[in-house]
């Protein structure tokens, strides 16, 4: 009898793909997206033409890169001695004012570099209000008899940059004077040490790697910078790429001084990391002093309230006050531009779109991470985050090479297959704008988000994961409701950005499209300030909504 016995070989076991494994998945492909610019642009500064480099060299590198150093030094030190002693004063002495100039000193982040550089060449004109009032009070009647030195210079050029980014030093280390041990600065007091030279001995030098910081994020923005430095007839490295791609139709020259300042710029983020190497900081187990402001009575204190304003004045009051008189003249006489409602759509939209694709982006590497802790989540967070370090032409240009290659491909694919030509598909229709937006600003929604997750515990993920949800589930039902204010707060700096952004949209813009930006660029170049009055108010209105929201989280935090 013969048993019905089977010899069916075992089936293996399935791979089962997690939902986690989908998120790893896609943050990767993010993180090579966001790559392709840099890729594209070493592709085509590779293959540039012989003896290229050398004429670059002999011709534009030898003016621009002294001049790009010059400036960055000096904004270095301007806005870094601005945002250290402002933060200082709010810190370590009370007077009358002080929690209005605590706020009040982070408006000049509403003003783009662009736009303090196109006031001011209005206020202090030969035939503005400025010189016109000193001439007056000196008994001149002309501008040939007396006049105050141009501000079309690089010393101009560094002041107002510097009086517009301090800023960017000012956040970091107030926050740093807040948050450090009151201890140390109360035994340096008890010793003997005067409250100036513990600014100078003990303050500061605790505060190194917060002014490295500081420092480092308002030279990107200064390096980053397209309309000031060329208003101000400074010719930077930004300038040069734009001079030679556009107006000498050079793209591989372009692409060879866009990766110069790529690598200038992996310089000064390695610098920042190098002067902060050896720092380290410890806290005492018992609870840290906060530092306990001197109180400033009489004449002392409205000396530290006008030594306080002053950042501000320069850097906000003037020229917002300008900006406020000239578009009411300009609506009074003409009313608003015919062209208004469609610069306002289009950046509107445009910065609308990139928005929701940046924070998407961000929440996807972000909550990879978070997901599957490691090398691979960790490297693709870096690598699609990188953007922000790289200034908006060296983006612009990388993101012109992909996207361009791409649309030529396909245009010739359908032309030999169809025999139908579907020109510049991303290129004309504005795509490669607002990949260049996600590209640039994806740090922003990335970092946000993910600052926003670190504070859920791990513990409410397990307890999700034991009641049998998946990773996606956990993040719809648990995730999201908990980190909706981070990110709002990311997607509110990102459009504020997207808006204010004038390199990246100058250069990527499709034909006849303009944005408020790039509008008053075109007026500015012109000289025909006025006419851009109203679309540079709307930006710098625009820009103080990120500043409500720091100063919002700085009164919780104090």
């Amino acid at each position: 009898m013969v048993s019905n016995i089977s010899t069916a070989t075992p089936s293996k076991p399935r791979v089962r793909i997690t939902s986690a494994f989908w998120w790893l998945l896609a943050s990767c492909i993010i993180a090579a997206l966001a790559m392709l610019p840099v890729l594209a642009l070493l592709s085509e500064a590779i293959k540039g033409s012989s003896g290229l480099w050398q004429h670059l060299t002999d011709t534009v590198l030898a003016t621009a890169l002294p001049e790009t150093l010059i400036l960055l030094l000096g904004v270095g030190l301007l806005a870094g001695i601005l945002g250290t002693t402002s933060a200082w004063l709010v810190s370590a002495y009370d007077f009358r004012g002080r929690k209005l100039l605590e706020w009040a000193l982070l408006l000049p982040l509403a003003m783009p570099t662009y736009i303090i550089a196109y006031t001011y060449l209005d206020i202090l004109h030969p035939l503005g209000p400025v010189q016109g009032a000193v001439r007056f009070l000196l008994g001149y009647s002309s501008p040939r008899e007396f006049r105050l030195p141009d501000i079309r210079s690089m010393t101009g050029c560094i002041l107002l940059l510097g009086f517009v980014l301090y800023p960017y030093v000012y956040i970091p280390v107030r926050a740093m004077f807040l948050t450090q041990a009151g201890n140390l600065l109360d035994a340096a007091r008890m010793l003997g040490t005067s409250r100036h030279a513990l600014f100078l001995k003990v303050a500061v030098p605790l505060a190194r790697p917060a002014i490295a910081v500081g420092v480092s994020l308002a030279l990107m923005e200064a390096l980053n910078d397209i309309g000031a430095s060329e208003f101000l007839g400074v010719r930077t490295l930004t300038v040069s790429i734009y001079t030679t791609w556009v107006t000498k139709s050079d793209l591989p020259g372009a692409s060879q001084i866009a990766l110069f300042m790529l690598l200038l710029v992996v310089a000064l983020v390695a610098m920042e990391r190098w002067a902060r190497r050896s720092q380290r900081y410890s806290t005492s187990a018992q609870k840290s002093a906060v530092l306990a402001p001197l109180q400033l009575q009489g004449l002392r204190g409205w000396l530290a309230f006008g030594l306080g304003t002053v950042p501000i004045l320069i850097g906000f009051v003037a020229p917002a006050t300008y900006l406020v008189v000239e578009a009411l003249k300009r609506f009074q006489f003409s009313g608003l531009s015919s062209r208004f409602a469609g610069e306002a759509a289009n950046t509107i939209v445009f910065a609308g779109i990139a928005t929701v694709v940046t924070v998407g982006a961000g929440l996807v590497v972000a909550y990879a991470m978070r997901l599957s802790p490691g090398k691979v989540s960790l490297w693709s967070f870096r690598l699609a985050t990188v953007g922000y370090a790289a200034p908006g032409t060296v983006i612009a240009i990388g993101v012109l090479i992909a996207l361009g290659g791409f649309d030529r491909f396909v245009d010739q694919t359908i032309q030999q297959w169809f025999g139908v030509s579907t020109g510049l598909l991303l290129i004309g229709s504005g795509s490669a704008l607002i990949f260049a937006y996600v590209t640039r600003f994806l740090t922003i929604a990335g970092g946000g988000i993910d600052a926003g997750l670190s504070r859920i515990p791990l513990s409410f993920d397990q307890a999700s994961r034991t009641l049998g949800r998946t990773a996606t589930a956990t993040f719809r039902s648990v995730h999201l409701p908990l980190s909706k204010a981070a990110m709002a707060a990311a997607a509110l700096l990102v459009f504020v950005d997207c808006v204010k952004e004038l390199p990246a949209t100058l250069l990527l813009r499709p034909l006849n499209f303009e944005t408020f930006a790039t509008h008053l660029y075109g007026e500015a170049a012109r000289g025909t300030y006025e006419e851009a009055s109203i679309a540079a108010l709307a930006i710098v209105l625009i820009g103080i909504l990120p500043v409500v929201l720091l100063a919002r989280v700085g009164r919780v935090r104090t």
